[in-house]
């Protein structure tokens, strides 16, 4: 359910979403003041558990694996089933191409430090190692053994060449006569041709051909075009790999020559970016350089199919220069991301039911013929967003493209950190700038996987008139602000939001995020501030209702934690929610395991990596850890606490990890309205609830199924649309 305030109370499940929002929750100024800070000795109470951490490189792993579970629940729609082992695919993908290639270098480097679960860089390699083929030969058994059998009972076959028909082997033919053939660049391998670059994550196929006349053997590379169908369409529902089609008329590729046998394989390299931020002057240049070698990265892995002559592969491990280690053999096909064009078949029954996210009441109060008027709406109370439930386009959109065209608008200060390729909020800021207004736009060039996009925003945006800004040299900008600056027969006033999730109307469709729209004078304050810090040499360090890394993110949820333990010594109400991610930094992990003991009760909703050892017997048995998976991705970050009968929540952008608390500009704001802290302590409720459905994790850091009767997202749209068929 949309994170609002109805009459009357609505239970779900036996969780009540709504009540009387003004019961224990104050909107004064919170003081941040330390109020607690843990004696030496106590600090030895937690330090003494040395195994206290978990590995985050594994962590990860258990959370594709998750991912992997879901692929192989009966219980979801069939092409949902088939779309989540493609993400497998592409969230092992990225995994390998960061994290492994790190601890490479790290190990390249001679760099024998532990980390903070006490494995070395090649002890930890190696349990990847042995985790990910156990992963990877369950991907595959998923999808030979349950999904190809699903899809064929409703018609959709996934076959081999060996399957076709001869109608169907002569429409191939055709097809690679006409459109294949001539992209196809078949590289040989000799004294004259050194052994080709291959590609990241390219599809290849190994290619062993023989000279009739000298009797001589030559490999040959063939690359599987990225442009076409991964998986061919035949018609009637049927689809045969682009690399059979393409093996099965390789005589075409070397006539004169024997085919002797071909292989298909895949590496894996380093794209992790090393860019020398000397001056932010230089960075979009030396950005750009290093996008052009991150394609020339060292290989990480070696995918291949069992089949593969081992000539073969001894030849592409040593050209390659990959370890036995690094080779992963699997049954074909290989490189299953492709699984997304079977996922987008118009075969709605084999779907989630359509969602068609809705205005949220506080704007629908204002929403006629006319667009939302979110000006009109703002002031009259703070908005509280939850999407995807919430409308992105008549809500975070809408506000954007009003401020854009509205005379009444002096200025609009923007970050930008990932946004789609068409964005309408590309658009509006650049009609706000040739319109005159003064527009401040935070382009974050370095967001992993997205530079080179975001390159392209920046310079549309410069070409516009918008003043661009590339953030703080050494920091990335991920933080979710948005400012509108606005001449008012009162005054001036400012209209913010803050949210948890990029600006991204594509996105927002899928991901779960909360937002705030307020006219709150403080926290506009603060956000203007932060946006001087950030395109000039203000240096304000210090705000009222926000906490900002690098600077304070991470003393500020350290200082509520005492304070928390602090309420509970006193007999008063005490207790911690988190939602984030990820929970791995190790000074907030030591303060929930101190509230822990101190008798505390911690409740941890994490999505994807996590640290923390919950459960464990002296140290954190008042920790639960739980992760939500479903066809939404869970992405809002929320810091809730009880603080003595009148709870308090902050909302942003920051996970709790090195990265996001040392080295980005993150963002949290307190939650400044009563109704909308209530929202979200009822979100937790029905999250945390015991016949909720969700992983479950243990102290040895395995994480199990609890098959609940609430689903969490289900049980959110089902409030959704009530709520559309009383309004």
């Amino acid at each position: 359910m949309p994170l609002e305030i109805v009459p009357e109370p609505v239970a779900v499940d036996g969780v009540t979403l709504s009540g009387d929002a003004s019961d224990g929750v104050t909107d004064e100024p919170y003081d941040a003041d330390v109020t607690y800070v843990p004696d030496p000795e106590t600090t030895a109470a937690i330090e003494r558990f040395d195994d206290r951490f978990l590995d985050r490189e594994l962590s990860w792993l258990h959370f594709n694996q998750r991912v992997l579970e879901l692929a192989e629940d009966e219980s979801l729609p069939l092409l949902e089933r088939v779309r989540f082992l493609a993400i497998f695919t592409s969230n092992l993908d990225e995994f390998f191409m960061v994290r492994v290639a790190g601890l490479k270098r790290r190990i390249a480097a001679g760099l024998a430090v532990r980390a903070a679960s006490g494995m070395l860089p090649r002890e930890t390699l190696e349990r990847i190692w042995t985790v990910t083929r156990e992963l990877t030969e369950r991907q595959a058994q998923v999808f030979r053994d349950q999904l190809v059998p699903a899809l064929k009972e409703h018609d959709i076959e996934l076959v081999r060449w060996d399957d076709l028909d001869r109608e169907e082997q002569k429409s191939c033919k055709r097809l690679f006569r006409d459109r294949i053939f001539p992209v196809l660049t078949p590289l040989a391998v000799d004294p004259a041709h050194p052994f080709p670059y291959i590609s990241g994550l390219s599809l290849n196929l190994a290619v062993v051909i023989r000279n009739p006349k000298t009797d001589k053997e030559h490999f040959a590379r063939v690359k599987v075009p990225p442009i076409f169908e991964r998986f061919v369409p035949l018609g009637n529902a049927r689809f045969v790999p682009l690399e059979d089609v393409i093996g099965a008329h390789l005589k075409r590729l070397f006539p004169g020559m024997e085919v002797l046998e071909a292989h298909t394989f895949r590496v894996t390299r380093n794209e992790d970016l090393e860019v020398e931020e000397d001056d932010a002057e230089n960075l979009l240049a030396a950005l750009e350089k290093e996008l052009l070698r991150r394609r020339f990265g060292p290989p990480v892995r070696l995918e291949v199919e069992e089949s593969i002559a081992p000539s073969v592969l001894e030849l592409l491990v040593s050209e390659l220069g990959v370890s036995d280690e690094e080779v992963f053999r699997l049954p074909g096909p290989l490189d299953l991301r492709g699984l997304h064009g079977i996922a987008d078949l118009t075969h709605e029954d084999l779907k989630y039911p359509a969602f068609v996210p809705t205005t949220h009441a506080r704007l629908a109060e204002v929403e006629s013929a006319a667009p939302v008027d979110i000006f009109k709406a703002a002031k009259r109370n703070d908005v509280l967003l939850h999407h995807p439930y919430d409308s992105f386009a008549t809500s975070v959109q809408r506000f954007i493209e009003q401020a854009a065209a509205d005379p009444h608008v002096l200025a609009i200060k923007q970050t930008l950190y990932r946004t789609s390729g068409d964005s309408p909020i590309i658009d509006a800021l650049v009609d706000a700038a040739e319109a005159g207004k003064q527009v401040l736009v935070i382009v974050e060039i370095k967001a992993r996987f997205d530079e080179q996009a975001n390159i392209r925003w920046a310079r549309k945006l410069e070409q516009a008139g918008c003043h661009v800004v590339y953030g703080l040299v050494g920091l990335k900008t991920h933080c979710k602000l948005s400012l509108v600056v606005r001449d008012e027969p009162e005054g001036i006033r400012r209209y913010t939001h803050i949210g948890t999730g990029n600006y991204n109307p594509k996105t927002s469709r899928m991901y779960e995020d909360l937002g705030l729209i307020t006219t709150n004078e403080r926290i506009g304050e603060d956000v203007a501030h932060l946006f001087n810090n950030l395109s000039g040499w203000s240096r304000n360090a210090r705000y009222e209702e926000l906490l900002v890394a690098p600077d304070n993110v991470r003393s500020g949820l350290l200082d509520q934690i005492y304070a928390e333990i602090q309420h509970h010594r006193a007999g008063e109400p005490a207790g911690i929610r988190l939602k984030a991610n990820s929970v791995v930094d190790e000074a907030t992990i030591d303060a929930l395991y101190l509230a822990s003991q101190e008798g505390v009760p911690v409740q941890l909703l994490v999505r994807g990596i996590c640290a923390l050892r919950p459960g464990v017997p002296g140290l954190s048995e008042n920790i639960e850890v739980r992760s939500i998976l479903g066809r939404f991705l869970e992405h809002s970050r929320v810091f809730w606490f009880e603080n003595a009968g009148q709870p308090v929540a902050w909302i942003g952008s920051a996970d709790m990890m090195h990265r996001n608390l040392d080295r980005r500009v993150e963002v949290l704001v307190r939650v400044p309205a009563a109704d909308s802290v209530r929202a979200i302590e009822r979100l937790l409720d029905l999250a945390f609830a015991p016949t909720a459905s969700a992983w479950l994790l243990g102290p040895d850091g395995t994480w199990v199924q609890n098959e609940g009767e609430v689903h969490l997202q289900e049980a959110l749209i089902e409030g959704q649309r009530r709520r559309r068929t009383t309004v």
